[in-house]
């Protein structure tokens, strides 16, 4: 810890870490394994509660003592519902068990907490160092990410405070109230920290900005309005490890010398919010939060608001809207929040990862901060990586780690040993980067050069069968969705630029639509208010800029390449591979059109077929007789018979 930022006395705290640490040294000391259990909206969706009652009754069948412990996500979204076991009389380290069902929670009672057998099979990796078996440390998602925000989740009980303060939580706000308002800035501009809820401003500027602002009521809000496909980084952090949150709310708030903090919650996010207002309640109990805080003079009341779910609510300004009651419309700026946000009242906006920072920089210093990371981007980076890779997840990783490394070294490549084609950055406002790019730096300034965005962190991997043009339409219909309307080019140019790709997908596209494209998602951008509608148009831009030849496809043979398109592709049955007498796909389709021949072989009426694919995945693997084409006319036509077998008979 450097100097500048050496912890002060403070009875009040030094009280409540000496309870936190006295339970933590309990449950250590307490005989038998220890059980951890990963209970975020992830891991229940899988099934965690039933590992958990599985696990509990065959410990208390077998009469094992053992405590069980749950935690939030770590991460590794594809190895739901996750378990950690840590058995210090077997002299093994904690081994991480991915996809525990209640079968595997039965098993792992029985062999390894009854009979001190870990079953190496079912293990994914250890959580430390260990040489008894060190083989299990190459496992690459433990080894290569730099977890700052993400450092205690998956470690920590998130609806039990003390866990958070017993890990060295709250060790920051003890000490704060010793030092003024403009060193907090000071150590926050000089880490270099950027918004990570997109945009990249400077936080250090924005809170000293606010602070000069010669008003007495200041606000503070945290924009966890996320909503982005395919992200979920915001809501596993409030989820996982709401405290260090509202350490960051509460550091801002001294800094700029606010007394009242939101946090912007969309209600989709169920778990999120009652973990995010337990929290809060825990900490004013506490007096962590609320009048006097740790007995210094400065109050603090923080309060959860749950949005509806717009996706524009994300945009600073709508936000500020839907709170007040209204519908919510970006409004032009400036003023900017800083200096006219809630209520007319000078207001900071910023991003959970962002606050969930500030802690660690206080704490360690802004010189450590600046070693992680970027000259320019400093400190890491959380993206949620979904889509064709093999281990998807959270993870967090310095800023400056290569697309190569993230995808294929940490995430673990492509599914199926088949080829990468594109990667889309920044959700549906990003940009679709092909093979070219995957040595581009992650950082703010790379990713834009490159035509996409780093956005709230949300990556989508494709493989070799995606059809791009399929993609860029399915954003973009999200967006246009989206739109509040207020703008002329977003509310009715995003309507045509959606309505010209939903030609192509259907092969009705022509080359003066590809022109069209391009100059309406050009005016979209310059003619948008907010940045949904400048940034809409991205995958579009993008797609036609790296990928032509899928959009050249379309247009001029009425082909999909990647199949995806369902009016360009047809399914059909290889005759020489169809069984006779195997029904599986007569039985699955559900418009009836797979029809028997008279030899028992089947076929597909071209006419009825709905082209749901429901043949193809029932076909058994052995036989893999079901095919699929593009264009449709490249299917062999089979006549079905004017009498089915059983009239026949």
């Amino acid at each position: 810890m450097s100097p500048a930022n050496k912890e002060h006395a403070n009875p009040r705290f030094d009280e409540i870490r000496e309870k936190a640490e006295t339970r933590k040294r309990a449950f250590k000391e307490a005989p038998g394994p220890k059980i951890h259990i990963g209970m975020a909206t992830c891991g229940i969706a899988s099934g965690a509660l039933e590992t958990k009652d599985a696990f509990e009754q065959m410990l208390a069948q077998l009469g094992i003592d053992a405590q069980i412990h749950t935690v939030g996500c770590i991460g590794h979204c594809y190895a739901e519902p996750f378990v950690i076991i840590d058995h210090p009389e077997s002299g093994f380290p904690p081994i991480f068990y991915p996809e525990v069902t209640p079968g595997k929670a039965n098993m792992l009672t029985k062999l390894f907490l009854a009979e001190g057998d870990p079953r190496f099979e079912h293990i994914l990796g250890a959580t430390e160092k260990n040489e008894m078996i060190p083989w299990v440390m190459e496992f690459a998602r433990f080894s290569q990410e730099k977890r700052v925000v993400m450092e205690k989740c998956g470690h920590i009980d998130p609806e039990d405070i003390y866990d958070y303060i017993a890990a060295d939580g709250y060790s920051t706000l003890a000490g704060m109230f010793q030092r003024t308002p403009q060193e907090i800035i000071r150590e926050i501009k000089n880490s270099g920290l950027r918004g990570r809820g997109g945009a990249g401003f400077p936080t250090g500027p924005k809170w000293e900005l606010a602070a000069n602002e010669a008003r007495d009521t200041k606000l503070v809000i945290c924009n966890a309005d996320e909503g982005d496909p395919g992200a979920y980084m915001d809501r596993t952090i409030l989820e996982s490890n709401p405290h260090q949150v509202l350490e960051g709310i509460i550091a801002c708030a001294y800094a700029i010398g606010a007394h009242k903090a939101v946090v912007y919650v969309r209600a989709e996010y169920p778990l999120a919010v009652r973990i995010i207002t337990g929290a809060i309640q825990q900490a004013k109990q506490l007096g962590l939060v609320g009048k006097d805080i740790l007995g210094s003079s400065f109050d603090l009341d923080i309060e959860v608001f749950q949005g509806s779910g717009a996706f524009v609510c994300g945009e600073e300004t709508a936000l500020i809207r839907s709170i007040e009651g209204f519908r919510g419309m970006p409004r032009h700026r400036p003023p900017y929040p800083v200096q006219s946000g809630l209520w007319g009242k000078p207001t900071v906006i910023n991003n959970v990862k962002t606050l969930a920072s500030i802690a660690p920089i206080l704490k360690n210093g802004a010189a450590w901060y600046r070693k992680i990371g970027t000259e320019n981007s400093p400190g890491t980076a959380i993206f949620s990586v979904v889509g064709d890779v093999v281990h998807p997840g959270l993870i967090e990783i310095p800023m400056g780690v290569t697309l190569r490394t993230l995808i294929f070294d940490i995430c673990g490549g492509i599914p199926k040993k088949k080829k990468f084609k594109a990667v889309q950055i920044g959700g549906p406002s990003g940009g679709c980067l092909p093979e070219d790019f995957l040595d581009t730096p992650i950082d703010f300034d790379s990713l834009t050069q490159a035509g996409a965005m780093m956005g709230s962190g949300g990556m989508v991997v494709m493989d070799e069968d995606t059809c791009t043009v399929d993609i860029s339409r399915y954003f973009l219909d999200f967006t246009q969705k989206e739109s509040c309307g207020e703008c002329t080019f977003c509310r009715i140019g995003t309507f045509h630029l959606l309505t010209i790709l939903e030609r192509i997908t259907e092969g009705e596209g022509n080359e003066a639509d590809l022109k069209t494209l391009e100059q309406l998602s050009e005016d979209i951008k310059n003619g948008s208010l907010c940045g949904l509608g400048k940034t809409a148009p991205n995958p579009v831009l993008t797609s036609l800029r790296y990928f032509k030849d899928d959009y050249d496809a379309h247009v001029e043979e009425k082909r999909c390449p990647g199949m995806m398109c369902r009016p360009l592709v047809a399914y059909y049955i290889d005759l020489e591979k169809c069984a006779r007498g195997c029904d599986a796909c007569v039985g699955c389709c559900p418009v009836e059109a797979v029809f028997t021949t008279s030899n028992r072989k089947k076929g597909i009426d071209q006419s009825l077929c709905v082209k749901c694919g429901e043949c193809m995945v029932a076909c058994p693997p052995e036989y893999d007789a079901v095919r699929k084409v593009s264009p449709p006319q490249l299917a062999p036509i089979v006549e079905r018979p004017q009498q089915t077998v059983k009239e026949h008979k």
